[in-house]
C-alpha cells in the first residue's frame, strides 16, 4: 500500500507576515463574493424538474426567449467575470471563464437544441467552480490584464465593424430610394 509522504507544517513563528495577510486578504474576497454564489445559484440551479435530478435556474428560462434571452444571460455572465476579474482573477482564469461564457453563448442562441444545451452545460457554476479553486485553492494565479487588454482589443474591433457595417447598410439602402 503506497502512502503519500507526510509534510513538514511550518512553524507559526517562521511563516512570513505577508503569507498571513494575503492569506486574510484572499479569506475576505471570498466573504465579499458571496453574492456571485447566490447569483449562480440562480441562475443555473435554482428550480428542479419534478421527479428528476435535473436542476435549471434563470439562465435556462431566459434562453428560451430567443436573442434577447442570450443577450441577457451574457450580460448577467460578463458581469460575474468582471467581478472575479477585479478582485485579482488571473488572465489564464478570465480567459477560461470567458470561454465558458462564449461557448454557452453560441450554442445557447441555436433554438431548442441551445436550450438542451443550457440545461446542461451551466457555464455559470463551471465559472464558479473556477473562483472557488482560485480563491480557496490558490490555483489559476498571474495577471489578468493581458486578457483584459485583448477582450477590449476585441470588443474595439467588433464595435468598428458593426459600425461600418450599419453605415453600409444605410448607405445601400439609401441609395436604392
Amino acid at each position: 500500500m503506497f502512502t503519500f509522504p507526510a509534510r513538514r507544517l511550518a512553524d507559526p513563528i517562521s511563516v512570513p507576515k505577508q503569507n498571513a495577510l494575503s492569506s486574510q486578504v484572499r479569506q475576505s474576497r471570498v466573504a465579499d463574493l458571496r453574492w456571485v454564489d447566490s447569483l449562480t445559484h440562480l441562475l443555473d440551479n435554482k428550480f428542479r424538474i419534478p421527479g428528476t435530478n435535473i436542476r435549471f435556474g434563470a439562465d435556462f428560462v431566459m434562453g428560451l426567449i430567443p436573442g434577447a434571452g442570450d443577450l441577457l444571460s451574457m450580460g448577467f455572465s460578463g458581469v460575474l467575470i468582471a467581478t472575479m476579474a477585479k478582485n485579482g482573477a488571473s488572465g489564464r482564469l478570465v480567459g477560461r471563464m470567458l470561454l465558458n461564457v462564449i461557448l454557452d453563448t453560441m450554442v445557447g442562441s441555436v433554438p431548442i437544441l441551445g436550450n438542451v444545451f443550457d440545461l446542461f452545460y451551466k457555464a455559470n457554476y463551471r465559472n464558479l467552480k473556477l473562483m472557488n479553486e482560485h480563491y480557496q485553492e490558490g490555483k489559476h494565479t498571474g495577471s489578468v490584464w493581458p486578457v483584459m487588454i485583448l477582450v477590449f482589443g476585441v470588443m474595439l474591433t467588433l464595435t468598428v465593424v458593426t459600425a461600418f457595417a450599419i453605415v453600409f447598410l444605410f448607405k445601400t439602402i439609401w441609395n436604392l430610394v
